[in-house]
């Protein structure tokens, strides 16, 4: 009991809230906005780095070698769920602003969380290592397809990737890991001892990247153009993305006759939504004014995700 309610009282819930309102009361904006944004892209090739020294290249072979569970996971992450994104953005935009309702598509398109997939994959009794290493590749994957998923189902200006933002990507997301992969003998032992300090780097550079995404909504008039209807038909619409994601997933995995270990560590992985891949990904993406909007469903869909997930993995353990 104590464990699960760790779980449900996730500090990153708190980060994502005091983030967003410390954008809403203190905005970095003109000249503050870019050097917080210079920040947040410190922040986030650090991040990056320290991936890279912690994923070891051992446990991504022998994800390779387990075809049968990670193809169709890969599968349902990069293309069940970014059509059902692409379905709700289609639904959305009839009655959100155009930028939010991409923001569904943006959620579809990204790769699953590694910590809390991993957590509650093991406080359900599932297959626990396959998990570590099955979200862990979806993640390394995603930070290949997510921009150009992204940008072929998008088909707008909003999506377009030139040559710049290729590079920034290069130099923000892509370069850092490969450092941290060719250095990680000498640190993953050391990074390995302080899983909790790894935890709240996550947790920094998330929350950065909301507010500097945020503060940029914030100044374009974020506030005045939803409503309480609005709000409300937004929340709907993130739950029932998320409810299809668990309920497809859970399903997904029993018609391909998983073990029901192996079934719960596809349910975890293949339903949640990395906020840690998406939120430096928006800042690379997205001008700061456009991706507050945009991130705006992937936040509230991490929060759902946080709220459900023990409850359903005790559940899942009593059988």
């Amino acid at each position: 009991m104590r464990r699960s309610l760790s779980l449900i009282a996730d500090p990153m819930i708190a980060v994502l809230v005091l983030a967003t309102i410390l954008a809403a009361l203190v905005p970095a904006e003109g000249e503050s906005r870019v050097f917080a944004q210079a920040i947040a892209n410190g922040a986030i090739f650090l991040l990056f780095l320290v991936n890279g020294m912690r994923i070891a290249r051992g446990e991504i072979a022998r994800a390779l070698a387990n075809w049968r569970f990670f193809v169709p996971l890969g599968a349902w992450v990069f293309g069940v769920m970014p059509l059902a994104g692409l379905g709700l953005s289609q639904i959305a935009s009839q009655v959100l602003p155009p930028l939010v309702a991409l923001g569904f598509l943006f959620c579809g398109t990204l790769p699953s969380t590694v910590q809390s997939a991993t957590s509650y994959t093991s406080l359900a009794g599932g297959n626990t290592a396959l998990s570590v290493i099955g979200a862990a590749l979806i993640n390394i994957a995603g930070v290949f397809v997510t921009a150009p998923l992204f940008a072929l189902l998008a088909g707008s200006e909003a999506a377009e990737i030139g040559t710049e933002t290729i590079l920034r990507i290069g130099a923000i997301l892509l370069l850092p890991f490969a450092i941290g992969q060719a250095v990680q003998k000498r640190t993953i032992g050391w990074l390995a001892a302080r899983k909790a300090e790894v935890a709240w780097l996550d947790r920094v550079v998330i929350g950065i990247a909301v507010y500097v995404a945020f503060s940029g909504a914030v100044e374009q008039g974020l506030g005045a153009m939803f409503g309480a209807a609005d709000w409300a038909l937004l929340i709907a619409l993130v739950a029932g993305f998320l409810a299809f994601a668990t309920g497809g997933a859970w399903l997904a995995g029993g018609a391909l006759g998983l073990a029901r270990a192996d079934r719960i560590a596809f349910l975890f992985a293949g339903a949640q939504k990395s906020v840690a891949i998406g939120a430096p990904l928006a800042a690379i993406l997205f001008a700061p004014e456009v991706a507050g909007f945009v991130i705006a469903p992937l936040l509230l869909y991490h929060l759902f995700q946080l709220l459900i997930a023990a409850p359903l993995a005790n559940r899942l353990a009593r059988g």
